[in-house]
């Protein structure tokens, strides 16, 4: 009797000790998922401000915008011509 009750207490005692392991693992995966998730989104939004300050750059520098308007009784005429250089 008292070898079974020493078995149940250790069988116990693996099974809480697994329990707490597996929650310990869980939280870690939580907290680098978040981790590895705020780099993510760091870089993401600092990829955005490149892009959108490369863009207004290319757009400062590759074309000359040239245009005519002729103001007429009836109507608005526009031309616009758009140079790339």
């Amino acid at each position: 009797m008292q070898a079974k009750m020493l078995e149940q207490r250790r069988r116990l005692a693996l099974r809480l000790y697994t329990c707490q392991e597996w929650a310990v693992v869980k939280v870690q995966a939580q907290v680098r998922m978040w981790q590895a998730r705020r780099r993510f989104l760091q870089a993401h939004q600092a990829a955005c401000i490149i892009q959108s300050h490369w863009r207004w750059h290319a757009s400062q520098t590759r074309g000359l915008i040239q245009g005519r308007y002729e103001v007429r009784a009836s109507r608005l005429e526009l031309d616009i011509e758009i140079l790339m250089t």
